[in-house]
């Protein structure tokens, strides 16, 4: 009998076959580099740096003269020091926009792709440098893309409203098909986004739970976080109701594909649902509400960290309860931004007395 994983041993499984191919287009050497991070790092993460390292090394190959007659494979080491710092700024400014070996399609990067991409090459060379495999770091001389604070982007507490009610009550709306498919789903996309807006988990953590990570006695679900820590996020009444709901009805009901028997939210075709399909959902229905928002699973996380900062004023629980290893993470996000106190300080300072 075949050996059943969880969606986050799969997950970790897929991800790093996945990189141990993308690996086989590096040069030989950067095996080191990806070998020394595993430890302190997710096979995501490490396949995403993959994919960052190998843009760089085609770069090289595409667009500097020393090795536009390069093969992968023939780089090495001392290749690294041999680049200058203004190699490495004209790189910075090729990311912005460039066209992808694979298919041909215009990539863009934006202030946090940028930096990304870099603190990937900052930290290839940094491993090559701190074990003297080379003497001269040109990225240390270049100055990393500034990244400027954006507002975050949230649903009002009239909105999360309006967007619960907006799912309870769409197929009033539907006619044929589009009301036969809303049927089907509106339970569990009720539960999904209760679930969201309640707890503040991650899109990943959400499709990870199996059947059993539910516990409606103690009201808590057991998510994995990043990393792959477990912990038990409380949920209230209306998330539980919710759940209820759709556990007891077209959950039960459903005879899901073999390997998904466990997953507790279900996409039509009675698979596990991926975290495309679920930012699709909430993007369909969000739409309809706020058309002026652009609100993402990420951004119902974020609604849900403002509400919780607001009720208790503890940035420190806040933190603990999103699962954020360092707590300037979550001030960065919440602490610092308080419409509310900006509305007051408008009308706070008379110019004139009346």
């Amino acid at each position: 009998m075949a050996e059943t994983r969880t969606y986050h041993e799969q997950t970790r499984i897929d991800q790093t076959l996945r990189l141990r191919e993308v690996l086989k287009t590096l040069p030989d050497f950067a095996k080191d580099f990806f070998r020394a991070m595993e430890p302190r790092s997710s096979a995501k993460t490490r396949m995403n740096y993959a994919y960052d390292i190998r843009v760089f090394f085609h770069f090289l190959m595409d667009h500097n003269p020393v090795y536009k007659n390069y093969t992968i494979d023939q780089f090495v080491p001392a290749d690294l020091e041999r680049l200058e710092p203004v190699d490495i700024e004209e790189y910075m400014e090729y990311l912005k926009v460039y066209k992808r070996d694979s298919d041909q399609e215009l990539m863009t990067n934006g202030e946090k792709g940028l930096a990304r991409k870099m603190s990937a090459l900052r930290s290839f060379y940094n491993y090559y440098y701190k074990h003297q495999i080379i003497t001269k770091n040109p990225v240390l001389l270049v100055d990393m893309p500034k990244l400027h604070e954006k507002a975050i982007i949230r649903l009002d507490a009239d909105e999360v409203a309006l967007l619960l009610d907006f799912v309870e009550s769409a197929g009033s709306k539907l006619t044929g098909q589009a009301l036969a498919y809303y049927k089907k789903t509106r339970d569990r996309d009720l539960a999904i986004l209760t679930l969201l807006l309640g707890t503040g988990i991650r899109v990943s953590e959400c499709v990870g739970l199996d059947l059993t990570d539910v516990d409606f006695k103690n009201q808590g679900i057991t998510v994995t976080r990043k990393g792959g820590n477990q912990m038990v996020v409380y949920f209230g009444d209306e998330v539980a109701k919710a759940l209820r709901v759709y556990m007891e009805g077209d959950r039960k009901a459903s005879a899901p594909l073999s390997g998904h028997e466990n997953a507790l939210f279900l996409s039509t075709q009675k698979k596990r649902m991926g975290v495309q399909a679920v930012e699709n959902m909430v993007k369909k229905y969000a739409k309809q509400v706020t058309p002026y928002k652009k609100i993402t699973p990420h951004k119902l996380r974020s609604t849900y960290g403002t509400s919780l900062y607001k009720e208790t004023g503890d940035i420190y629980l806040v933190a603990d309860v999103l699962g954020h290893k360092d707590v300037n993470t979550t001030k960065k996000h919440y602490a610092a931004i308080d419409e509310d106190r900006r509305r007051q300080a408008a009308s706070a300072v008379k110019l004139r007395e009346s």
